[in-house]
């Protein structure tokens, strides 16, 4: 029987607010005997273990003095591994990856394709479902394409000249897991501009319309052993006339999302209730939602409209289980048992017999 880990950190803008998520697991697995294997990912891409009862202050500068570097290789004895007697490497007897990873290569795929590579079981969302929740333009479709209520949101480009709806608007990174690097600008002309000077919409950005008169609603849902919604929360902006519910309202605390600011449950109407609870659902099923995922809302007079998916939210939503209340313990060992029933993945070369290649001829004279 292997160990179960815990990663967190990696490459993106919520590297900070994923090592908050990454210690409160593996300090509340540690709490109950678990005897975790903690893995930071660095800025820079590396691998490296250590104590998961680290404090945060000890990755300021980077990974901690103690830190053990790790390999992460790929193929039918992939995995992560460590230094060894005589050079060689040893490799870890990992049963399961609990993913802390917010934002950038931790939350669009990428690091889930790379553990599937490795033929390791991990928490969250699959490729595709990571995938479809980090695009705000894809997943902005497929809403649409649902007859699911959202505000218009289009891509934004050097040439874009119209977007079919008036300002003031909101500019956002295309790929993006949070707050980071959005902007509400009055005019067109203005939302181009931000394209060259905002290094977050580099990847693409999306523009829509700018509501002032919308506020937050978001619920969790996760979907072992059954589906379950959480209570909704109405987030408080922390400046009460701020624009949006930015970086700071969600994440600048002692335990980052879990110590924002929020009224819970949200006061909201039996009908509003129910409108959250079945657009979740539906959206969930659509994204095809795995372990623990936050749907974001915006309401207003004129209704409610899904703005985003976030696929491993902060801190995985565990102050959102309320009613009825679920342990972080609890929350943690569900994602564990439901990586652990699916097979890790395996990639099929079935229809691959050659066929092709025996009836090729010459490369030579296919390029003349």
């Amino acid at each position: 029987m292997g160990q179960v880990a815990v990663l967190f950190g990696g490459p993106a803008p919520e590297h900070d607010v994923s090592i908050l998520t990454g210690l409160q697991a593996g300090r509340e697995l540690v709490a109950a005997g678990r005897d975790p294997l903690a893995i930071y990912w660095t800025k820079t891409g590396g691998f490296v273990s250590v104590d998961p009862s680290s404090e945060a202050a000890a990755f300021l500068e980077g990974p901690p003095r103690d830190a053990e570097v790790l390999t992460l290789s790929v193929g039918p004895e992939g995995g992560f591994s460590a230094a060894g007697r005589l050079g060689r490497q040893r490799r870890l007897d990992v049963d399961a990856v609990v993913l802390c990873t917010h934002g950038g290569p931790g939350e669009d795929g990428s690091i889930q394709g790379a553990l599937d590579l490795a033929g390791i079981r991990y928490t969250g969302p699959t490729v595709a479902g990571a995938a479809i929740g980090m695009d705000k333009l894809a997943f902005h479709a497929l809403m649409a394409a649902n007859a699911i209520p959202a505000l218009p949101r289009v891509e934004l480009n050097g040439v874009t000249d119209s977007v079919g709806f008036d300002g003031p608007y909101i500019v956002k990174p295309r790929f993006g897991g949070s707050s980071i690097g959005i902007d509400v600008v009055g005019d067109l002309a203005t939302a181009k501009a931000r394209l060259g000077a905002n290094p977050h919409l580099g990847a693409g950005a999306v523009v829509e319309p700018y509501r002032p008169d919308l506020v937050d609603l978001q619920i969790a849902v996760r979907t072992f052993p059954t589906l379950q919604l959480s209570a909704i929360e109405r987030p408080i902006r922390r400046d009460a006339g701020a624009e949006i519910l930015d970086y700071a309202d969600k994440y600048v605390g002692s335990e980052g999302m879990a110590s924002a600011p929020r009224e819970l449950p949200a006061a909201v109407s039996d009908d509003r209730r129910r409108a959250v609870l079945e657009a979740a659902t539906r959206v969930a099923s659509l994204c095809s939602v795995r372990g623990v995922t936050r749907i974001d809302f915006l309401e207003g007079e004129d209704g409610l409209f899904v703005n985003e998916i976030n696929t491993i939210p902060g801190s995985l939503s565990r102050y959102l289980f309320i009613d009825p209340p679920v342990t972080f313990l609890s929350l943690l060992d569900d994602l564990v048992s439901e990586a652990m029933t699916s097979s890790a993945h395996h990639y099929v070369t079935t229809g691959a017999d050659g066929t092709v290649l025996r009836a090729a001829g010459a490369i030579a004279s296919k390029l003349a």
